[in-house]
């Protein structure tokens, strides 16, 4: 990897833990409070790439698992990611890489409506999907429990969705951090 994508990664990674600097929003119900940096995931994916992008996260996870108090609320440390929250930060890196996943495999037929739509996939289905799941393993709910509750978050997350794809979708325009390649799945794991 070179410094100039060393540097992408990082800054990414630096995006999604200023955005912590938002407080949360804690829920009654929920131990999962609404936080900024699922926008974060979100930019990440669509700007940087599938590998650079879940590369960002997967470096911003680390951190926060040796204690960096970088989530948002100023926490950190491996009780968070084995904590109720865990299951929705762990997806992050791979939410960030099907995201740009997408983005590549969509590079020359790129709209705000497929951005969107990618973001939705990547930063709400599939961190949906872990967080729901690893919720209830960890807490006293059943998965439909879990799954209700996180009804709240979709409103502020298609939000998201729609700023993301659109500043990604500007990004793309005016200075492409991603270099179109002709690659397969099996190619950009490598």
């Amino acid at each position: 990897m070179n410094i100039r994508n060393m540097m992408y990664v990082s800054l990414f990674a630096a995006v999604v833990a200023v955005l912590g600097l938002i407080p949360p929003v804690p829920l009654p119900f929920t131990p999962v409070p609404i936080t900024a940096q699922t926008f974060g995931v979100m930019l990440a994916g669509a700007v940087l790439g599938a590998k650079r992008g879940g590369l960002s996260l997967l470096v911003f996870v680390l951190l926060v698992a040796v204690g960096a108090p970088i989530l948002s609320g100023g926490r950190g440390g491996l009780g968070v990611l084995f904590g109720p929250t865990g299951g929705y930060v762990l997806s992050w890196p791979i939410a960030a890489f099907i995201i740009g996943y997408f983005v590549e495999k969509n590079w020359n037929h790129l709209s705000l409506w497929k951005m969107v739509m990618f973001n939705l996939i990547g930063g709400v289905i599939v961190v949906y999907a872990s967080g729901i799941t690893y919720l209830s393993i960890v807490s006293d709910l059943t998965w439909v429990q879990s799954a209700i509750s996180a009804l709240t978050y979709i409103p502020g997350d298609v939000i998201k969705a729609v700023l993301s794809g659109t500043i990604a979708l500007q990004i793309h325009k005016t200075h492409p951090l991603i270099e179109k390649k002709n690659t397969s799945f099996k190619q950009m794991l490598s």
